[in-house]
């Protein structure tokens, strides 16, 4: 079993940026692919961003060359570094691996 725990989502301004984080209960990272989901109010749940266990990212594009993808050298946590946020990146946010999921973290950009 493999808890995941998000952080780091809060309100703000349009442009602004936040640091999302993902914390696992156990050394993961190394054994497969994790990724960061959001989903807003009536909406599907949607990829924004992937990193491997080698260490290759993938975005969506939508946040491409705004969003990055990291972890740390435990490989325990995960982050997602969003920058010049927009309005329409207001969502929940998920970390997953595998079939576990966080239990989200609410970004709101005001505009």
């Amino acid at each position: 079993q493999v808890q995941l725990v998000e952080s780091g989502g809060g309100l703000v301004q349009a442009g602004g940026s936040l640091r999302l984080s993902c914390a696992a209960s156990k050394r993961i990272f190394d054994i497969g692919p994790m990724g960061w989901y959001r989903q807003a109010p009536g909406n599907e749940r949607e990829l924004v961003a992937t990193i491997t266990a080698a260490g290759s990212t993938n975005y969506a594009d939508s946040v491409k060359g705004r969003f990055t993808i990291s972890r740390d050298s435990t490989r325990i946590t995960m982050y997602l570094q969003m920058n010049n946020l927009k309005p329409d990146d207001t969502s929940v946010y998920y970390c997953n691996w595998y079939g576990f999921w966080g239990q989200g973290t609410q970004v709101t950009v005001s505009s």
